[in-house]
């Protein structure tokens, strides 16, 4: 996966993870799923706005939103996300990427994804289709006008939905510090199994004042992007809205920083310390 990508599962993801270890065909599935589900953690209208930091400069924004619908006659979540290079960075590396996921609002099950990018003159235009009783997808590349289908693994999530789910079924209260969660996704044409270690708790000073968090180990694939398999942080709000605050990366050149900027139509208060 691309910076961006990775940046795109960090954030949505609230947790993100092993990022790029594919999982075995034969391999024991990672099951995070409770046998009955509450959702309490978002609500339809809910609106987030990161802004993104390469150095000193304002190099992008990403936006995520959900809404309730009806997708094939069921009502459903919609949730939508977008990511685009400003200013200075949009000169150098115009991005514009967009991202839509349907899934079901009884328990986050991704119904149907879409992914339509343009990162630097590279395009993708790809929808997959998810059926859980087979735990199979399909996919169909709309550039390359190919169709095609793949197994997955069960509780298996798209790229956006795994931000929803994750916010509503991790519990700290099942968790100790050091102590490692994974998830499933499937992106684009394979599977991954997504890993991070929870390090325990934080109070942090955001835009909006100080806010305890929880803090977290996301653990991606070192090389050409990020310097090792430990290049990433992530804060998320320790309330019930599970919102994530700050990431930070250090890559081959250079940090990231990325930081939650707006939001509107929470399912919850946003627990703040000490306002600003």
């Amino acid at each position: 996966m691309t910076l961006n990508r990775w940046l795109w599962v960090v954030l949505l993801t609230f947790s993100q993870s092993t990022f790029a270890q594919e999982i075995q065909k034969n391999a024991r599935p990672q099951q995070i799923a409770p046998p009955t589900f509450f959702n309490d953690a978002f609500k339809g209208g809910e609106w987030f706005k990161f802004r993104i930091h390469y150095g000193i400069f304002n190099a992008s924004f990403a936006t995520i939103e959900v809404n309730e619908t009806i997708w094939e006659g069921k009502p459903v979540f919609h949730a939508k996300g977008v990511g685009r290079t400003t200013g200075l960075a949009r000169w150098f590396f115009k991005v514009d990427d967009y991202y839509d996921s349907y899934f079901t609002k009884d328990a986050v099950r991704p119904l149907f994804f879409i992914r339509n990018i343009n990162e630097g003159g590279y395009k993708k235009h790809i929808t997959i289709r998810f059926d859980h009783d087979k735990n199979e997808v399909f996919v169909d590349d709309k550039h390359q006008n190919k169709q095609s289908s793949f197994e997955t693994v069960p509780n298996v999530q798209d790229l956006i939905s795994c931000f929803y789910f994750l916010r509503n079924e991790f519990d700290v209260s099942d968790i100790k510090k050091e102590e490692y969660v994974m998830v499933n996704l499937f992106f684009d044409e394979s599977n991954y199994a997504f890993k991070f270690k929870f390090l325990g708790t934080e109070t942090i000073k955001t835009k909006f004042g100080y806010v305890r968090s929880l803090k977290f180990r996301p653990y991606v694939q070192s090389g050409r992007v990020f310097r090792s398999n430990e290049s990433i942080m992530l804060w998320v709000s320790n309330d019930k809205n599970r919102i994530p605050l700050r990431l930070q990366a250090t890559l081959r050149v250079g940090s990231i920083t990325a930081d939650l900027d707006e939001f509107k139509g929470l399912n919850n208060p946003f627990e703040i310390v000490v306002k600003n």
